[in-house]
């Protein structure tokens, strides 16, 4: 089966990556490690204050991206730091339906404040965003860039304006899961999380390094949150197996951007092939997936041929988006054969 429907990877890893995995020593996971006698969470997040040039102790590691969603979401709503009073999370239109889920989990509420569409792409209004945010006043606020389905991003410019306009006791917690894909500027992460105490900052090692299966994310956060590093911290370290993959992919970087350059061809692929006919839209895209707009009446026909063909991609049911699928983008075969298959219902 060919998975493009979960934004997974369907590439090689990094020939680092499986010499990690082959020549990991056993042996090492019969004791914890010793790092956090130096004071130190892991070696991962000593790396990743090397490659972003953040404070180790502001470095967050988590099962995931998801944990680290669901530790900050479940703490800022709950706790006496969070002001429990406040349990409402603003989050964008268009966006991960597990986000409202999070909050609903700890007896949170969510808003919404919209995307908008604008010729092939969807965009974040940032005034509005601010407006929306005085006006709400809510606990946290929540950006996603890229945003998970639409796949457009905020530039560092608005996510600084966004910072710098809304109430310093709102936590923004902006979900770059999918960065990296088309820049590798992260220069403008040390600046912000130096300056704004109310910023979280999610990445993860699942997307741009391919590795889902791996359950390894990470993050950053401002100043004055020691009992959040707490709750969301492992006393006795992490998985020193996760942790020797971990640092192979995060000294990879020119493996998986040949891969993003493959997913570019892929993207560019579609907008050729479809962009020009009835009733379709080829949305821009930043991340590993892009989103089109089709004639909804070939739908069945559509999921029939790509069954056949053993293929999987996401027909989206949200509000607004009925008539869109989003397709991981997949090897450069695995793309073409999605669109001969778009192409043969037609």
């Amino acid at each position: 089966m060919n998975y493009l429907d979960r934004n997974e990877f369907n590439f090689e890893p990094s020939q680092k990556v499986v010499d990690a995995i082959r020549h990991f020593d056993p042996k090492d996971l019969c004791f914890y490690t010793r790092i956090y006698d130096q004071g130190k969470k892991s070696v991962v997040s000593v790396r990743l204050s090397e490659i972003y040039h953040v404070p180790e102790s502001q470095v967050l590691l988590t099962y995931g991206g998801e944990d680290l969603l669901k530790n900050a979401i479940h703490y800022f709503l709950t706790t006496d730091e969070g002001n429990g009073r406040n349990k409402t999370i603003l989050i964008p239109e268009f966006s991960w339906w597990y986000y409202n889920q999070v909050a609903s989990e700890c007896g949170g509420t969510f808003q919404m404040y919209p995307l908008h569409e604008q010729d092939d792409t969807f965009a974040y209004d940032v005034d509005e965003v601010i407006e929306y945010t005085n006006r709400i006043h809510p606990r946290m606020l929540l950006l996603a860039s890229p945003n998970n389905p639409t796949g457009n991003c905020l530039s560092s410019q608005e996510i600084a304006r966004i910072m710098e306009h809304v109430p310093a006791d709102t936590i923004v917690l902006i979900d770059e899961a999918y960065a990296s894909f088309i820049t590798t500027d992260t220069d403008y992460i040390a600046p912000l999380v130096n300056q704004y105490g109310n910023l979280i900052i999610s990445r993860t090692l699942s997307k741009f390094y391919g590795l889902p299966g791996l359950r390894c994310g990470f993050g950053f956060i401002g100043k004055g949150h020691d009992q959040f590093l707490c709750y969301v911290n492992k006393y006795l370290g992490y998985n020193r197996f996760s942790e020797a993959v971990a640092l192979a992919a995060l000294d990879s970087d020119e493996h998986y951007r040949r891969v993003a350059d493959d997913m570019a061809w892929g993207r560019e692929l579609y907008k050729r092939e479809l962009g020009h006919l009835p009733g379709f839209k080829v949305y821009k895209s930043v991340a590993n997936f892009i989103l089109i707009k089709y004639p909804i009446g070939i739908k069945e026909a559509l999921q029939k041929a790509l069954a056949d063909q053993d293929y999987k991609i996401k027909f989206m049911t949200d509000k607004g988006l009925e008539s869109c699928v989003r397709i991981t983008m997949g090897r450069k075969e695995q793309t073409q054969t999605v669109v001969n298959s778009i192409l043969s219902v037609l």
